[in-house]
């Protein structure tokens, strides 16, 4: 399977760096050049509310991650080299656990990758920095 150079650069990002910025710079790129798939929107949405929580932005992890669970609700199957069923379900307990008990300690997980070529890609990911 062929992979896109952005949804390598967000695996990289997300598993990786763990920077959720990042994934959102490169997710929404890849997002608008794909026609604004709800798929690419809802990865995209799990990082932004990563990032929210990382910052103690409570109300908008919470929005975000519910958001991205809609959208990812229908596209467990989609081939991606990542187990999307996983990611829904890693995100609706981390939603879960925020509605019930608030704002605990930043605790990100993986995006579990289930495809060989994807993890090596991922691994040798080299970031481009805009000047």
């Amino acid at each position: 399977m062929n992979y896109h150079d952005l949804y390598v650069a967000f695996v990289y990002y997300f598993n990786i760096e763990k920077d959720y910025f990042e994934c959102h710079e490169v997710m929404e790129e890849l997002w608008m050049e794909d026609g604004r798939n709800p798929f690419w929107q809802g990865l995209l949405q799990v990082a932004v509310g990563l990032y929210h929580h990382e910052n103690d932005n409570l109300s908008g992890a919470i929005k975000l991650l519910t958001q991205s669970l809609d959208k990812l609700a229908d596209k467990q199957q989609i081939e991606c080299g990542a187990d999307i069923a996983l990611l829904y379900r890693n995100a609706e307990s981390y939603l879960n656990r925020l509605l019930v008990e608030g704002n605990f300690p930043f605790a990100p997980f993986a995006l579990k990758i289930t495809d060989d070529k994807l993890e090596h890609l991922a691994s040798q990911y080299v970031p481009h920095h805009e000047e």
